[in-house]
């Protein structure tokens, strides 16, 4: 047995030795991983910098406003179009066309005007109504309407062949369709002319409109989910505070409840399985003499219908058997690991404690949440300013076939160019923003660098929070009279120390987990742009690779967790932190895996109670079924939208209480560990664990009083 364990300590690492000095986080400490740390400050005046020249070269503009057929935006202050805040397109049918999915771009010209049509005219018929003043504020502008003929202005695409009701959404002009007795109408016309003499039918407008349908069918939505807010805010802020303090309270009494949740729920699952055997059992005898019900699994093969195999004695016995076995792991398990069991419940409780001795810890992660939202604000602003930056591209557009078809134009010179003579039907159209110098070629290469920052960033205010709980929840464990022993601020003292030593392993951590997450992004990108392709082979190693790098990633979360621990205490640099870590938790892997489940039920029972009584409270109150004070609950559009809020709002606010306590129930873990290591119980080592846990161990102090 001495030499097993001999072997088994050196496959994990040497346990700690006894040091006499050491009293919890050691505060005579050395900068760590100097050069992560400088990198990092490199990266973030690199990123910076990016930012700066995304800013004074883009123009979020281009996402509010829409832009004519010459690139200029509509409705902008300071511009020729500022009084004309609305886009008109000469031939909405042509939107339909396939090469829109390409382009972006509709084939037809576009021109920014003050208004939307409403009445239904052709430039044919307008003359001869006295139309022809209201018809020319939709033509382009300085179009020659008084000198030359109607069918001159169409060969020039000055002007529209006509003129359909329609209504502004997003800015842009689309028809007003209506549905009237099963028939698609635009105002009161089933049919229109298209301006060439030719009679068209309503629905070929369809296509190119039931897109702009189900936009404002969604504006109409957005509107009044905005409404609910307006009227529900208050409520839903009071839902919010009373998930708060739920949260607070349930984590405070955990202390007390932790054991009798876990063996209550125990012993609940021994029942129901108990009584899942009893059941499959009378099924089984009960399908005896039953006739056929002894054909066999095998032989009726594969149906459809799963009932058919709930009339088979063969289906119950295997039920009976399985049931059997899962009971029999459950009760072998309760033999022979319920000291551990006892051992988890005692480090959660004693979790409790040290919660409610560093009661700002319950608050930290608000500071965490407010820089993860700089790190998010910066992100997306700089990735809009990238994407704007582009400069305004024209292309040719055409209807029949042009071999110009496609290549960049002036909009100035173009009827002065070839391209008019071989393809009388062709136009210079703003196509898109882009640009051929060198910032602008490596627009893709900067977004790319933006994602990688937000996710290096993100991890680093993580792993900064993680460092800074588990330095003074440290502080807790290792003070052997509590709470005399307890250093003054823990939690301050603690986030000093992180940012002034060990800044640099932060980066480090957060810089690996940072890379495998903007791998898997890549993977993720190349799984979007194989899915129309047939190689099954190419699809299956993708599906490998992100399984695999999915479950790095969580490897490395976990690793790092641990490792930061190890740093918040001990002062060591990364990768010497994170070594001790792992072998530690390998030399522990059973009281590693029974406390992790353990706590994972407790904190799914915490959050599914928080969350399901405020949601429920939340459901009776906005559904009219209880009134707190009469006429107190608003009318609403739908209901569902305070509620969904309160109840996503509240596994927010129940996952951040959680996460400090899981947090406190990670470190008291390995510290544990290492009092067991370090320590015998002797008058010059004594055990620093509380005394419900050297009672579970049988371990006791010899000549020193308990911690």
């Amino acid at each position: 047995m001495g030499g097993q364990r001999e072997n088994y300590y050196g496959k994990h690492g040497t346990p700690q030795k006894y040091d006499p000095t050491f009293r919890g986080p050691v505060y005579d400490r050395s900068c760590t991983d100097v050069v992560c740390c400088v990198v990092l400050l490199a990266a973030i005046i690199a990123y910076v910098l990016v930012g700066v020249v995304a800013w004074t070269h883009g123009d979020p503009r281009k996402v509010i406003y829409p832009t004519d057929s010459r690139g200029r935006f509509c409705g902008q202050q300071g511009t020729a179009n500022a009084n004309k805040p609305f886009l008109f397109y000469f031939d909405i049918v042509k939107c339909a066309s396939p090469s829109v999915l390409v382009t972006f771009q509709c084939p037809t010209t576009q021109i920014c005007v003050r208004r939307c049509p409403d009445r239904y005219l052709t430039l044919l018929t307008a003359p001869a109504a006295n139309e022809m003043d209201y018809y020319r504020q939709f033509c382009v502008s300085g179009a020659q309407t008084t000198s030359k003929a109607p069918l001159e202005l169409l060969r020039d695409k000055e002007c529209p062949a006509m003129l359909i009701p329609s209504t502004p959404l997003l800015r842009r002009c689309f028809p007003a369709l209506r549905a009237q007795q099963g028939v698609v109408m635009v105002g009161n016309q089933t049919t229109y002319d298209d301006g060439r003499g030719h009679r068209r039918n309503v629905t070929d407008l369809l296509e190119g409109a039931k897109k702009a349908n189900v936009v404002l069918e969604a504006r109409q939505l957005a509107m009044k989910i905005f409404e609910d807010y307006t009227v529900s805010w208050y409520w839903i802020i009071i839902g919010l505070v009373i998930a708060m303090v739920i949260s607070l309270i349930f984590v405070v009494l955990l202390r007390f409840v932790a054991g009798i949740m876990v063996w209550v729920m125990i012993v609940m699952v021994v029942l129901v399985l108990g009584y899942g055997i009893f059941h499959c059992y009378m099924e089984y005898a009960k399908l005896r003499g039953t006739a056929g019900s002894d054909v066999s699994l095998k032989d009726i093969g594969f149906q459809t219908d799963l009932r058919v195999y709930l009339h088979l004695r063969q289906t119950w016995l295997a039920f009976l058997v399985m049931v059997s076995v899962l009971e029999a792991v459950v009760l072998l398990v309760l033999v022979f690991l319920r000291r551990r069991i006892m051992v988890a419940i005692a480090l959660i409780e004693e979790s409790g404690r040290a919660v409610a001795h560093v009661m700002t810890s319950l608050l930290f992660p608000l500071g965490t949440f407010f820089l993860l939202c700089l790190c998010l604000g910066f992100w997306a602003t700089t990735a809009v300013f990238l994407s704007t930056s582009n400069e305004a591209v024209y292309k040719v557009f055409n209807e029949s076939v042009c071999p110009f078809s496609g290549q960049s134009c002036d909009p100035e010179t173009f009827n002065t160019t070839n391209v008019t003579r071989f393809c009388p039907d062709a136009q210079c159209l703003f196509a898109f923003y882009g640009g051929e110098t060198s910032y602008h070629k490596a627009l893709i290469a900067l977004q790319f660098f933006n994602l990688f920052m937000f996710f290096w960033l993100a991890n680093f205010v993580l792993a900064l929070g993680q460092v800074t709980l588990a330095g003074a929840f440290a502080s807790y464990y290792w003070a052997f009279k509590k709470p005399d022993d307890i250093p003054a601020f823990p939690l301050f003292s603690a986030f000093g120390r992180a940012l002034r030593y060990h800044t640099g392993s932060l980066a480090f951590g957060s810089l690996v987990l940072a890379v495998v997450q903007i791998i898997r992004v890549v993977l993720e990108y190349l799984d979007h742009r194989l899915k129309a392709a047939e190689n099954k082979l190419a699809k299956f190693l993708l599906g490998c690779l992100k399984c695999c790098f999915w479950c790095l990633e969580k490897f490395i979360k976990f690793l790092n967790r641990n490792a930061y621990i190890m740093i918040a205490v001990y002062g060591t640099n990364f990768c010497t932190s994170a070594r001790n870590a792992f072998f530690l938790l390998m030399r522990n892997i059973i009281r590693v895996a029974v406390l992790d489940k353990v706590t994972d039920f407790l904190f799914f029972l915490g959050k599914l109670l928080i969350v399901g009584s405020v949601g429920i409270l939340a459901f009776f109150f906005f559904t009219h079924r209880i009134k707190l004070v009469e006429d107190a609950a608003p009318s609403l559009n739908y209901y569902w939208v305070p509620i969904l809020t309160v109840i996503v709002g509240s596994y927010l606010i129940a996952h951040g209480f959680f996460s400090v306590y899981g947090m406190c129930v990670d470190t008291l873990f390995l510290c544990f560990l290492e009092d067991l290591e370090r320590h015998d119980g002797s008058a010059e080592k004594p055990y620093f664990m509380s005394p419900d846990l050297k009672k579970l161990l049988k371990k006791t102090n010899k000549g020193q009083p308990d911690a």
